[in-house]
């Protein structure tokens, strides 16, 4: 899957957040801002495959889980890791990369598809101290439905999604995708199904 992503000023991208957030009136807990989460559902194979050559990366946190406190600083940072990721790694498929139809793995020789995007963005943003529970790995549908990865990112201001195929952080509602699964926060190695995968979901680029 080749690599498209939006061009977008980090002034621009903080207006364009800070205008989502909108009214102070809004919940935080309105669907807008959060995905309706449904039963556990089948975990993606290239998880599993990958919790079991990177076993430390899949332990379960037995705190609770918590969500990002999106300040102003923690969107640059999102911001910041989504763009650097998304120019530092070479879009390849893994049966170019790996002779395989589905591999997760870190991008480690500078290539690798959407899922690898994702999980180093994760990996960055834990270093930086960010909470694991918040960043959780999800799988969409694109409107040819294709299947793509993301990393969702839960904040008490809503849910912003980290693209490879955009360098704008956005609203989860505000992407051409429909949502399907996703980890728990619970349980990273849990996985639940988005309310609704059917419903489309779809914004303009």
């Amino acid at each position: 899957m080749l690599r498209r992503v939006a061009r977008l000023t980090m002034s621009a991208a903080l207006a364009g957040a800070f205008s989502f957030w909108g009214a102070p009136a809004r919940a935080a807990s309105e669907p807008l801002l959060h995905a309706a989460l449904g039963a556990e559902t089948s975990v993606p194979y290239g998880w599993l495959d990958f919790c079991h050559r990177y076993r430390g990366e899949c332990d379960v946190d037995a705190s609770a889980p918590r969500d990002i406190d999106l300040t102003a600083k923690a969107y640059k940072d999102l911001q910041r890791i989504n763009a650097k990721v998304n120019h530092a790694i070479e879009p390849v498929s893994d049966m170019e990369h790996w002779g395989v139809v589905d591999r997760w793995d870190y991008p480690a020789d500078g290539k690798g598809d959407c899922e690898d995007y994702a999980l180093m963005k994760r990996r960055l943003l834990v270093e930086l101290g960010y909470p694991r529970a918040a960043l959780l790995m999800t799988v969409v549908k694109e409107k040819n439905g294709d299947g793509h990865a993301i990393l969702t990112v839960k904040t008490n201001r809503g849910e912003f999604v980290l693209d490879n195929m955009n360098d704008a952080v956005r609203p989860w509602t505000n992407t051409p995708y429909r949502f399907v699964k996703r980890q728990s926060q619970l349980d990273q190695n849990v996985w639940v199904a988005i309310d609704d995968p059917n419903a489309p979901r779809f914004a303009a680029r």
